[in-house]
């Protein structure tokens, strides 16, 4: 009995499409990342060991942001590997941020192989208490005072 698996044909398309960029099975697969919401900003940070930091690039484009890195292979003719698992290639990742960002005040580190970005909420995005006013057409209510007697 043979078995249909129509995500076979996706995954092998998907993985051929993936390792195409190096020519190697061992290009970087994806950039895993973690994003969360502190106080007034958002917090993306991201693992590229072994990467080069000044192949760090992150940049935001029509409300895009994108981060991309690199990390080399080793070239060494005379190295004769024992085991050799390590991604080398190119690493990007996008993300579409929304109107409620300030893009202008995004900032990044790159410390001990993790990329920190913080992407500051805009001021027209932060909650607000609004203030209530009150109109001059109210009648004031005399109080009255009624005698005993």
């Amino acid at each position: 009995m043979l078995r249909f698996d129509p995500f076979s044909d996706l995954d092998a398309l998907t993985r051929g499409l993936l390792t195409s960029q190096t020519g190697s099975s061992r290009s970087p697969r994806f950039m895993p990342m973690d994003l969360c919401k502190i106080d007034d900003h958002y917090v993306l940070t991201a693992d590229l060991p072994g990467v080069d930091p000044g192949s760090v690039d992150v940049n935001v484009d029509n409300g895009t942001l994108t981060i991309s890195a690199h990390r080399t292979a080793r070239s060494e003719e005379s190295t004769q590997w024992l085991a050799n698992e390590r991604f080398f290639g190119s690493y990007r990742r996008q993300l579409s941020l929304g109107d409620g960002v300030d893009t202008a005040a995004i900032s990044a580190t790159y410390e001990n192989g993790v990329l920190t970005v913080t992407i500051p909420v805009a001021e027209k995005a932060k909650p607000r208490k609004i203030e209530i006013s009150h109109t001059g057409n109210q009648k004031s209510i005399q109080p009255t005072t009624v005698e005993a007697g």
